[in-house]
């Protein structure tokens, strides 16, 4: 049986195996900045600091090269290069494809960061 302290402890959250949080980082903001990041923490029902360590910790382990847009930006150049002799009724040879795929196997990687790069740069412009 549970003594009572252990039943407060449990719903504090103490008790769980994890370690401590000991160390801070801290950053200065504007009010809007401050209204901003709040107003995403409540979206995601979180407390902004609960929030910010999440965000933070999930930039930290992300890769900045991102198999599936890398892969959908290819996907993208392949089709364009293959649609427009399409649509002006030329012909499309097995040789003219395979060098397709190999300048977008070449330029993908490059392809997709400038595409991440935009959508960054249309984000910090708003």
């Amino acid at each position: 049986m549970q003594t009572q302290s252990s039943i407060i402890a449990q719903r504090m959250g103490r008790g769980r195996i994890r370690d401590s949080r000991s160390r801070s980082l801290g950053t200065k903001l504007t009010v809007q900045e401050e209204k901003e990041l709040a107003r995403a923490a409540a979206a995601d029902g979180k407390s902004a600091s609960e929030w910010a360590r999440d965000v933070l910790l999930r930039e930290a382990r992300s890769s900045k090269d991102d198999a599936v847009l890398t892969e959908l930006v290819a996907t993208r150049m392949l089709l364009v290069n293959l649609i427009k002799p399409l649509i002006l009724g030329e012909k499309v040879s097995p040789t003219w494809i395979t060098e397709a795929m190999t300048m977008v196997r070449k330029e993908k990687h490059k392809a997709a960061q400038d595409v991440m790069q935009q959508y960054t740069q249309d984000a910090k412009e708003k």
